[in-house]
């Protein structure tokens, strides 16, 4: 039996370029002599579709794009991912189902089992769990059908009561196919890795595995299918990133091919691949075409914008400098040296007069009120106030530019650095970002060297320094990892020799900080443990230590 896997990058609700997509995949694995091609988990309709579950006109089109592929599957069949209706009046209103299409018509319908509620997931609002499992025919083969967490059934914490595979291993399957919508993170290879192998040797039986690839906006999906043979040896392995259409022989490659080298990119690698995907699908899919940013002359703004410039083209970002009083000579000339290294264009918009302005004007309402962080954060809201009006003017949409380390510690102003339609690095630390600007330099100066060696600066007041405010990146950032990424509580930090004053005052910051987050724009997620939907704090709260 030859079975195609096919890799594709789905946008939600685009049912006329989903549909299309799949059909051309079914047709050249026809043509290409294959009896069986496998799609990723809710190919139909994408993932993740949110509310739009709840729209009976968004169900209706899935049905339809459904009847479409099926038609198509004449003298090969197909294995696709789709939400079902569940026809019985209990439980939810419905299945997160993979579906056998062959001559015409569905053949088998396999029910997900695990419904994962951690992290960025939540389908337990939307879909019923299965409680039956059972494998299906195909060609006289016996296939253990699974829809992704279906084989993540004793994933550490978040682990469930059953095991799937175990169940379907009594039926002595032939092969595995999982068909998934797993997102990136840049530590979460390896873990799906030896999940999927654990389950070859569960069942005693070969594996393929069909993951979606693309951004929905916060969430991007690396692909990275894979196909394992009996040891659990991956003997194929598909694009991170990108599309891809690939070909096993069930019994001659899935039976005795021997291992492949896994590709092995570095961290900073994945992160900078992923964020391009993320920035690319953000514009491609939202039907915008132009990008605007600030370029201080800093660290972060300079990685967005050679990020930017790559993703979308340097003929489609504008960066717009606005130095102020406190700027210095060399900021004002990194920032135009990466604009020529570049190749965007810029605008050189000074703030000096128009923060004055605001001062002037606020002084009546100042009287006697010493100069603190609030001239500081005019300095920040006048450029976010000019960078909105340029986006409006010329319908360029603005990327944000603050790092992770900031955003955690509210190192950063509403309404002013904080503005953007999508934030590019929030989900990068600042030491991470020093390592993502080398990495964007491998092969010639794209950042000037100057922006990545001099100490980092917000320039709102003569010699600042972030070190003023805050302790080394490097500390900060081994903190907050911790916080964050791992979960662990201050208390638990003191334990593993982190200072206790310090971490005392980086969990106060972090805690007292959400109200700014909360009103942040979505984030690029390329860590285990990111900003936004997959970390749900409370606004209000009295936080333990």
């Amino acid at each position: 039996m030859k079975i195609a896997l096919s890799q594709l990058n789905y946008h939600i609700g685009n049912f006329e370029e989903n549909t299309a997509k799949i059909i051309q995949s079914i047709a050249e694995a026809k043509a290409a002599g294959a009896d069986l091609v496998v799609f990723a988990e809710l190919a139909i309709g994408g993932y993740p579709a949110k509310d739009l579950l709840r729209n009976a006109a968004f169900l209706n089109a899935c049905e339809q794009s459904l009847a479409e592929i099926a038609s198509q599957c004449k003298g090969i069949a197909c294995i696709i991912g789709a939400p079902v209706r569940n026809q019985d009046p209990e439980g939810k209103a419905l299945y997160n189902a993979a579906l056998l299409l062959a001559e015409g018509q569905v053949q088998q319908l396999v029910k997900k089992s695990l419904l994962p509620d951690y992290d960025v997931f939540d389908e337990y609002r939307y879909f019923e769990p299965n409680k039956q499992v059972n494998c299906i025919p195909f060609q006289g083969k016996t296939i253990a059908l699974t829809v992704c967490e279906d084989l993540w059934d004793d994933d550490g914490p978040n682990s469930y009561v059953g095991d799937i595979m175990q169940e379907l291993a009594k039926e002595n399957p032939d092969i595995i196919i999982n068909i998934a919508a797993s997102p990136f993170s840049y530590t979460h290879f390896e873990s799906r890795k030896n999940v999927l192998s654990r389950n070859v040797i569960k069942a005693n039986a070969p594996l393929i595995y069909v993951n979606q690839v693309g951004a929905h906006a916060d969430i991007i999906f690396d692909g990275r299918s894979l196909a394992l043979n009996k040891k659990g040896d991956i003997i194929a392995e598909l694009h991170s990133f990108a599309e891809d259409l690939q070909y096993v022989e069930l019994q001659k490659d899935l039976g005795s091919a021997q291992a492949v080298a896994v590709k092995n990119s570095s961290e900073m690698a994945l992160i900078h691949d992923a964020l391009i995907l993320g920035l690319r699908d953000y514009f491609r899919k939202s039907g915008f075409k132009k990008a605007i940013l600030g370029l201080s002359g800093g660290l972060d703004s300079a990685v967005v914008a050679a990020l930017a410039c790559e993703a979308l083209g340097a003929e489609n970002v504008l960066a717009v400098l606005m130095p102020s009083i406190y700027s210095s000579d060399h900021s004002l000339k990194d920032a135009l040296d990466l604009v020529e290294n570049t190749g965007c264009a810029h605008h050189i918009v000074p703030i000096k007069d128009i923060a004055q302005a605001f001062e002037t004007g606020l002084a009546p309402a100042f009287e006697g009120k010493a100069a603190d962080t609030t001239e500081e954060n005019i300095q920040a809201r006048t450029r976010g106030t000019i960078l909105m009006a340029i986006s409006n003017k010329h319908g360029h949409i603005l990327l944000n530019t603050s790092n992770k380390s900031e955003a955690a510690v509210g190192y950063g102003t509403l309404y002013g650095d904080m503005a953007g339609s999508i934030s590019v690095i929030g989900d990068v630390y600042k030491t991470q970002a020093y390592q993502l600007a080398n990495y964007i330099n491998r092969d010639r100066e794209i950042i000037p060297v100057n922006t990545i060696v001099k100490p980092p600066s917000a320039e709102l007041r003569p010699d600042q320094k972030d070190s003023d405010s805050l302790p080394p990146y490097d500390v900060l950032d081994s903190i907050l990892f911790q916080l964050i990424e791992k979960e662990k509580s201050g208390s638990e930090l003191v334990k593993l020799g982190f200072e206790e004053v310090l971490v005392q005052r980086i969990s106060r910051l972090v805690n007292n900080a959400e109200f700014k987050r909360f009103q942040s724009p979505p984030i690029l997620r390329v860590s285990p443990k990111a900003f936004g939907p997959g970390r749900t704090m409370p606004l209000v709260a009295k936080y333990p230590f």
